[in-house]
């Protein structure tokens, strides 16, 4: 079922061991121009391309784009107790887990009598996607929504695929998620479109909506499949993205120390999410290797989802990379720069200090990821696809603003007036000297 790369007697570098790992294949260029003439359609038409892009795509279309009041209450009275406790859970976690990464302001006294002051402002408002294709996702409605507020984003809203099984409606559960959250602005939009509509606004369809049916937003974030991905890659120069996320991840590194039923079990539940989903176990053990993959098959098959999960470990993005030692394997890991990386190795923590490139790393043998992905106080919207090379996951940075506030006095700005009629005669921009000489005039 997985492929099996050995890096034990040759391990190559740089590009040639990104290239040589396991990976999905995505064309996020071929997949935007597929949707360029779509979201075009939302930019002109509004309300009315929308509904028929969900009749298309979604195989139904809705009575309501924005979801009325009602129904999020009415989602809320009737969720099951024991989600509710779960997602009260994962609310309070994740406040705590965001609140931390708030930056506070600093002045700083550059000099006598001038000041450079560090501020960090939310943007107005911003859109949230939440996926509601091969499973539904009230979870991500947590950690997008909850990152904004701790931010102190004023605006959120909401956006989620409508249901065939529920009319054109969102899933309840997503609903009850936001009302339980105070999120009163959520709409029956999904794919590419939704991406289209909070970067451009939409218009209302006369008689049916209020016009316009959205208005514009700042930030758009959250996960999603290819289509929205590309769709987030054509509108950032009119709005802030958090991340062009693609199909989950996840990368293990064990030594022979690990219980490979742990590790089997892990990467069977990524597989869970998708067909595209990476699974890669990273180890300098053929034995442990070895009774990985006696574990994984009977295990996948047993699986509710087996046939999705079967397919993506089967597929070309999963696999165990053999290498000669751990140091071995968390060169190879900071070249893959996985979504999720797991860490079962003795001293998992001296591990875990030495990854450079991930988006987020659970330490040890009872830190899995779905931990992560519901309860432990992290976000789960992170970077894929190799770009936690240079991306963090979904934060509360995501939603603010670094602006920076300078204050000089006149004695301080005198002081300076040399030095910078200096810099303005090298680079030949005399207003400049003049806007600061004639203070003194």
């Amino acid at each position: 079922m997985l492929s099996i790369t050995d890096f034990r007697t040759t391990m190559p570098t740089g590009m040639e061991l990104r290239q040589a790992l396991p990976r999905a294949q995505m064309n996020i260029e071929d997949a935007a121009e597929k949707i360029r003439p779509l979201m075009q359609e939302v930019k002109a038409r509004g309300a009315v391309a929308l509904r028929e892009l969900s009749e298309k795509f979604d195989g139904v279309r809705p009575e309501h784009l924005r979801v009325p009041e009602e129904e999020l209450s009415s989602a809320l009275e009737q969720l099951d107790s024991a989600v509710r406790e779960a997602m009260d859970i994962s609310i309070a976690h994740n406040r705590a887990g965001h609140r931390a990464q708030v930056p506070s302001e600093r002045v700083t006294e550059i000099m006598p009598g001038g000041i450079v002051k560090q501020r960090w402002i939310p943007v107005e408002r911003v859109g949230l996607y939440v996926p509601g294709g091969l499973a539904v996702y009230p979870s991500s409605v947590i950690m997008n929504v909850v990152a904004a507020q701790e931010a102190g984003v004023g605006q959120i809203a909401v956006a989620s695929p409508p249901q065939t099984r529920f009319g054109g409606r969102v899933h309840p559960t997503i609903l009850a998620a936001c009302q339980l959250l105070g999120v009163k602005e959520v709409y029956a939009v999904g794919g590419a479109q939704a991406i289209a509509m909070f970067a451009y606004g939409a218009s209302g369809e006369a008689g049916i909506d209020p016009d316009p049916l959205c208005q514009p937003v700042d930030v758009i974030t959250g996960p999603g499949n290819i289509y929205v991905a590309a769709a987030k890659r054509l509108v950032r120069a009119v709005c802030g993205i958090d991340a062009e996320a693609g199909p989950t991840e996840i990368g293990i590194i064990a030594d022979k120390s690990a219980n490979p039923a742990l590790v089997a079990a892990d990467m069977i539940s990524q597989a869970e999410h998708d067909p595209n989903a990476a699974s890669v176990l990273f180890t300098d053990s053929e034995e442990l290797a070895r009774k990985v993959e006696a574990e994984i098959v009977p295990a996948a098959q047993a699986t509710k989802h087996s046939q999705r999960v079967c397919q993506a470990l089967s597929g070309p993005q999963s696999g165990i990379v053999l290498v000669a030692d751990i140091a071995s394997a968390i060169d190879a890991v900071n070249a893959y720069a996985p979504e999720h990386l797991e860490i079962h190795t003795v001293e998992a923590g001296e591990v875990a200090n030495q990854i450079r490139n991930a988006g987020a790393i659970f330490v040890g043998p009872y830190t899995p990821v779905p931990l992560g992905d519901y309860l432990a106080g992290s976000n789960h919207v992170l970077p894929t696809g190799g770009t936690g090379r240079y991306e963090g996951g979904l934060s509360v940075m995501a939603y603010l603003k670094p602006v920076q506030q300078i204050e000089y006095q006149r004695g301080a700005l005198e002081k300076m007036a040399r030095p910078l009629t200096a810099f303005a005669d090298a680079e030949d921009l005399p207003a400049h000297e003049e806007a600061v000489n004639c203070r003194f005039e």
